[in-house]
């Protein structure tokens, strides 16, 4: 085991905990980096995916997990910032005034849809955000002049620079440097005032009220930000499918975006990573397994949905921390083998929360 200890608050909220820290993320990055020589091509496109989803789903994390407001709608944002990036680049607008447009008027939507979560809270914020889900959706489709409607748009490569990214390894590294852009502005943002004020937010609302938090405040900013993430994403997912339509961001894609953080590991930056992981790889384990089932459950339409809810019941009911939950269990063991105790990992019971504000 690894005691810190730590003599002065400049310590405490270094984002590299000690070196070993520095050793494992800096292999990390030169991993990624060297990516595009070590895989073929389609499995660095699915590593592509992975980096998208991981940035809507900081975003979400932001929001359901750091702040503790509940989406269902989430895939609205998703397509805002999509379509968005696709009108502004077609129209001329450089690569990275378009991105920022997007971001921007994600940002701006979900400053408004966070008005609700300003009165309502649990399963009715819930339902809120899944009717603006289906709003968006059906703007969409009938703003046809700038949408394309139910046909769709296409959208040219991104260029930036005058350097056009129309590889996939270029696109891979243009969306590899705008996740760690997004990861350490995230993280950066979770240990200053506001960031805290989220983490209060979520635990007590009465709490954080009377430390003299705007909960007003708080909550839509939590909504513009976790949207203005969304919007990125959609950008960049725009352009690697370089092709959209209002029926790729419905309810389904909002439901596998909220699957990858309750998966991956509520209220940890490192599960959006591992739920991205989960997201991307689960179908292809799939297809790589059905010629090994029984023509019956392997050629079953709705195997898919089926292992993905079964998977959810049993993290659910077996490992509610997610995947970096198990991770931080095995990794304990493992620094504890063979001094470990029986009782180490069972689940503790938690205490109520404090009521919400009413």
């Amino acid at each position: 085991m690894r005691f810190i200890f730590k003599t002065d608050y400049g310590q405490d909220i270094n984002l590299a905990k000690h070196p070993g820290h520095v050793f494992w993320y800096g292999a990390l990055v030169l991993l990624l980096l060297a990516a595009p020589w070590l895989f073929a091509e389609y499995w660095l496109a699915q590593l592509t995916f992975v980096l998208i989803y991981a940035i809507a789903g900081l975003g979400l994390m932001l929001l359901a997990g750091f702040t503790g407001l509940f989406s269902l709608g989430h895939a609205a944002f998703l397509g805002v910032g999509a379509y968005t990036q696709a009108v502004m680049t077609n129209a001329g607008l450089p690569f990275p005034l378009a991105l920022a447009c997007a971001a921007g008027l994600s940002a701006a939507v979900g400053l408004v849809v966070g008005l609700p979560a300003l009165r309502v809270k649990g399963i009715y914020l819930g339902m809120a955000t899944l009717s603006f889900g289906f709003i968006i959706e059906e703007v969409f489709a009938r703003w046809e002049s700038v949408t394309g409607g139910n046909a769709g748009i296409h959208i040219k490569s991104p260029e930036l620079f005058g350097w056009k990214l129309a590889s996939g390894e270029s696109f891979y590294f243009l969306c590899l440097l705008i996740t760690i852009a997004c990861t350490l502005g995230l993280l950066n943002l979770l240990r200053s005032p506001t960031g805290r004020a989220f983490v209060s937010i979520r635990d007590s609302e009465i709490s954080a009220q009377s430390m003299g938090i705007h909960l007003a405040r708080y909550k839509t900013l939590s909504f513009a930000l976790s949207a203005a993430l969304a919007g990125i994403a959609g950008a960049l997912y725009a352009h690697k499918l370089q092709f959209i339509s209002p029926d790729q961001f419905n309810i389904l894609q909002s439901i596998d975006l909220l699957l990858m953080i309750v998966i991956g590991g509520i209220g940890s930056v490192h599960g959006v990573f591992l739920g991205a992981l989960f997201l991307i790889s689960m179908p292809q384990a799939i297809a790589m397994t059905k010629d090994y089932l029984p023509a019956t459950i392997g050629q079953a339409p709705g195997l898919q949905a089926a292992v993905y809810g079964i998977v959810l019941i049993a993290f659910v009911l077996f490992e509610p921390h997610g995947l970096y939950g198990r991770w931080l269990k095995i990794r304990t063991y493992l620094q504890l083998f063979p001094f470990y105790r029986k009782g180490l990992f069972k689940r503790q019971k938690s205490f109520q929360k404090s009521d919400r504000l009413k």
